[in-house]
């Protein structure tokens, strides 16, 4: 019996040749691929994200930005292939993912390299760090320590005795907070009152406390005009934001290095300025970000 003989359209030509030659799954570098991308439910961790979606969209890869997750399910995620990049931080990989046990003092290098070497055994690669900081902190307002000439917690020590400590509702019981100060400075207040991290920042405002923990990239700090104490003897955890990629995604040369644009790129400052035009300013995460990254020539406008 001779077959039927049905012409083919150029348009299905080209897709039969495509799909023989493997080609719509992935552009010729691999981009078309979806790239999940995690993060946690707080102002820098939803600007972080947009800020990896829009580099890797530039180079043509297709995102799907997850938000809100907290650590167990981003780590669960991510070594399960369900989450493909998300940014974590040192001192909670260290401590929490990795459960290691605390240092006497913490070398941020170390910490470092000590979570590169643990993670790597789970398939997670850590490539870089972003340049910035969220630890916690010792904070007073900055009329209080240029008044007294305060840069340092050891600074602080000879007037603790006279201030009132406003903790949030952890910090001045955790193993890693005020007690760990109290052991390695001696620094003891004359009173500690643990409050929600709202009413402390209103709290040292109005003098009703004179020292309080904030996180480093807060942009509360600014915003109430306070001065983050510098650790000067290493006693708290460092908390450096820094990628987490999944391993077998670190074989794709141009996603690597489409990200590698954020290596120290971001200090404490920076973040904690970008994290005020959320908090403050009420702006889009993925218009902060993609402002940033234009104005740093990392994207094109």
């Amino acid at each position: 019996m001779q077959k039927k003989f049905i012409p083919i359209s150029l348009g299905a030509l080209i897709l039969i040749t495509c799909l023989a030659a493997g080609c719509m799954g992935a552009d010729q570098a691999g981009t078309r691929e979806t790239i999940v991308i995690g993060g946690k439910p707080f102002n820098e961790q939803y600007i972080l994200p947009q800020m990896i979606a829009l580099l890797l969209e530039e180079e043509g890869y297709r995102t799907d930005i997850r938000p809100g997750m907290n650590d167990a399910t981003l780590f669960a995620g991510i070594k399960r292939g369900q989450v493909d990049i998300y940014v974590e931080y040192t001192g909670t990989a260290y401590s929490q993912l990795l459960q290691r046990e605390p240092l006497r003092v913490w070398d941020p290098d170390l910490v470092f390299a000590d979570v590169q070497t643990g993670l790597a055994a789970e398939g997670i690669s850590v490539p870089f760090r972003l340049g910035f900081r969220n630890d916690y902190a010792i904070a007073v307002k900055e009329s209080y320590a240029t008044e007294n000439n305060l840069e340092t917690i050891s600074d602080l020590v000879p007037y603790a005795g006279t201030l009132v400590f406003g903790s949030d509702l952890v910090f001045h019981e955790r193993e890693d907070g005020l007690p760990r100060l109290a052991e390695v400075y001696g620094l003891s207040f004359a009173d500690v009152r643990p409050m929600s991290p709202t009413l402390m920042y209103e709290a040292i405002d109005k003098n009703q406390v004179q020292a309080i923990p904030p996180y480093t990239t807060d942009s509360r700090v600014d915003l109430y005009n306070l001065l983050v104490l510098h650790d000067d003897q290493a006693a708290l955890p460092p908390y450096e934001a820094m990628l987490f990629i999944r391993s077998d995604r670190m074989v794709d040369d141009r996603l690597v290095t489409a990200l590698s644009v954020l290596e120290n790129r971001i200090d404490t400052d920076e973040m904690r300025a970008l994290n005020a035009e959320f908090d403050n300013d009420k702006r889009e995460a993925r218009d902060i970000a993609r402002d940033y990254l234009i104005r740093e020539g990392l994207i094109s406008p």
